[in-house]
């Protein structure tokens, strides 16, 4: 099994809390990420296909293929937009980096199948210093 993996960025605004908690305890649970007017982030998104290389190309799969249904799947719904307020798929849920590469995940995996590939891995990168991942 050979695993290929295209990194992309985006940015995006968020804000964790629960509508039904007050702002005293929002704040004592999700810290700063909780402050009422947003905060943003210069997200990477690591998609982590796997399969085994075409005889005919050596691809797993076309990563130019895997760009673009990354991007229209998933980057032109959160790039610069605000994670609680615009996106659909996100709706409903905290925004956390948990959550979100949890919907990733969801929202790209019945189109990577169309690749002849299998999806592995969405690890969503929030800072430098902390990310998420959702694998098979």
């Amino acid at each position: 099994m050979i695993y290929l993996t295209r990194i992309e960025h985006f940015n995006a605004a968020h804000r964790l809390f629960r509508s039904d908690r007050s702002d005293e305890e929002n704040l004592r649970v999700f810290g700063k990420c909780a402050y009422p007017n947003w905060h943003g982030h210069n997200y990477e998104l690591h998609v982590t296909v796997k399969g085994i290389p075409s005889p005919e190309t050596g691809f797993v799969c076309n990563a130019k293929l895997l760009s673009t249904i990354i991007g229209e799947v998933i980057l032109e719904k959160v790039d610069h937009r605000n994670l609680n307020l615009d996106v659909d798929f996100l709706q409903g849920l905290i925004p956390s980096a948990e959550n979100v590469a949890q919907a990733i995940w969801n929202e790209l995996q019945p189109h990577i199948t169309s690749l002849g590939a299998e999806l592995h891995s969405v690890r969503l990168w929030e800072t430098p210093r902390i990310c998420a991942e959702c694998s098979a």
